[in-house]
């Protein structure tokens, strides 16, 4: 007997779980990086570009996928093109169960951190601590990172366990508002800051000398997976959307959320970083040493006030993180409830285990157990060879799995799906002005996929969109 499908109780707790799915570690981590990388201004506008002419399409087209069929990934691409294109949805869970695997890892960076902070405002800061020496013995504490793992995925899992409205609608609501509150404390301390101005200009006026062409393909792919798009998330999400919100309307708030929040991110890190003498070159090198080795000092040696803000950046890290796991999780165990007819309390129980797993082996594979850090098959012998079974899944995640996925959607809701059906799901009297169905439907079948072919042409020709983890 199949089950009653869960919805979202309203458009805003929709809204905010989608947020909360698309705003996470890429917001506030990778997108200042590699806007730091590619010189700002320039890169930022192009980014900008691409978010709309590429993002909000294909996330209207998974959103209407999932909405139109109410289906998860794998029954909802059955249903629209046939069972010949199922694969696409398994594809999709097959992702999402892979990138929660490493996910949580980073999460559990961010809570250690900020328990870290919250002993450091209480007490007194310490530089060695938060040394780059220091977080590398961190990150090889096989302990550690094993309860850390441990400690965020019985977040997510009670979480989703509870369902679609009782947990991940009534959590958002809690969480993203929580998140923009300590996101305009932080942004309105940033900009009294010396650097702040400069911070601005650097990320707001575009000087097109200092983009390079592969700063383009990187805003181009940025754009497309800080959307949380080709794993099924959205289109999981847009099946439990009601029938009378407007799915153009949805999709254009959650991507101007996720767009303002990597932008105040941004100019947050920009400003204390623009304030400090001599910082700019400590973070050029990596991720992890802009976000984990660089910040915590600033905010106690050089911030105002920053015993009370450095707890909160790394509260706003862990709450983007979490709202990321739960909808991670809930498109696997989406799967199995809704194809194999699973009880939710297995599904959840069963996916999270599973995946509990595959993260406890990424965490012990930054220095705690030799094999899994050496482990090394992609680019073997090869100056830009993986090391490390994290490595391995963020790069196969997000150079293969995601663009693959994303370009196979397209196809679907632009040449196989019907315009009668597309139409009907985006255009009624709900739908915004703004919107112009004929600029959608030729974003969705020609524009998208070439953009998101040339990110996969890309990564055959050797560019790597994942985190580099490793310089940090």
């Amino acid at each position: 007997m199949s089950q009653i499908r869960d919805q979202w109780g309203s458009r805003l707790g929709f809204i905010l779980a989608a947020s909360g799915s698309a705003i996470g570690l890429g917001n506030l981590w990778k997108f200042p990086y590699i806007t730091w990388a590619n010189n700002g201004g320039a890169f930022v506008l192009v980014y900008l570009i691409c978010i709309a002419a590429v993002g909000l399409p294909i996330m209207m087209a998974e959103i209407l996928i999932g909405r139109s069929t109410q289906k998860s990934p794998v029954g909802a691409m059955r249903a629209v093109a046939g069972p010949a294109w199922s694969w696409v949805g398994g594809l999709g869970v097959l992702t999402g169960f892979v990138i929660l695997g490493y996910y949580t890892v980073i999460a559990g960076w961010a809570l250690r951190y900020f328990a870290q902070c919250v002993r450091w405002s209480l007490s007194d800061f310490s530089p060695e601590a938060s040394s780059g020496d220091a977080f590398g013995a961190f990150a090889g504490n096989g302990v550690v990172q094993a309860a850390l793992v441990l400690a965020f995925m019985c977040a997510t899992v009670f979480v989703v366990h509870r369902g679609v409205g009782r947990g991940i609608e009534r959590v958002s609501r809690v969480l993203m508002p929580i998140l923009f509150l300590i996101l305009i404390v932080l942004l309105l301390r940033a900009l009294t800051l010396d650097g702040a101005g400069r911070a601005v200009g650097f990320i707001f006026r575009p000087n097109f000398a200092d983009l390079e062409p592969l700063g383009v393909l990187e805003a181009l792919g940025h754009s497309f997976f800080t959307l949380s798009l080709g794993m099924g998330a959205m289109i999981t999400y847009g099946s439990y959307l009601r029938r009378s919100e407007s799915v153009v309307r949805a999709s254009g708030l959650v991507v101007l959320l996720d767009t303002l929040i990597a932008l105040v991110a941004t100019t947050i890190m920009f400003s204390v970083i623009f304030s400090v003498p001599g910082l700019e070159d400590e973070i050029s090198g990596s991720t992890v040493g802009m976000l984990f080795i660089a910040l915590p000092g600033l905010f106690y040696q050089e911030v105002p006030l920053g015993a009370l803000l450095a707890p909160l950046f790394y509260l706003l890290v862990c709450f983007a993180a979490l709202t990321s796991t739960i909808s991670l999780l809930e498109v696997v165990s989406s799967y199995f409830i809704d194809q194999r007819n699973w009880k939710r309390s297995s599904a959840v129980l069963s996916c999270g285990a599973a995946t509990l797993v595959l993260s406890l082996l990424c965490a012990l594979s930054f220095g705690a157990n030799g094999i899994l850090t050496e482990f090394s098959l992609i680019f073997r012998g090869t100056p830009n060879a993986k090391l490390g079974l994290f490595d391995h899944l963020d790069y196969l995640a997000s150079n293969w799995f995601l663009p693959i996925g994303g370009f196979f959607i397209t196809l679907v809701c632009g040449w196989v799906v019907s315009r009668k059906l597309s139409e009907g799901e985006l255009v009624d009297e709900t739908t915004p002005s703004w919107f112009h169905y004929g600029i959608w439907r030729f974003c969705v079948r020609y524009l998208a996929p070439v953009a998101v072919a040339a990110i996969i042409i890309a990564v055959l020709l050797g560019l790597d969109f994942s985190k580099p983890l490793a310089d940090g």
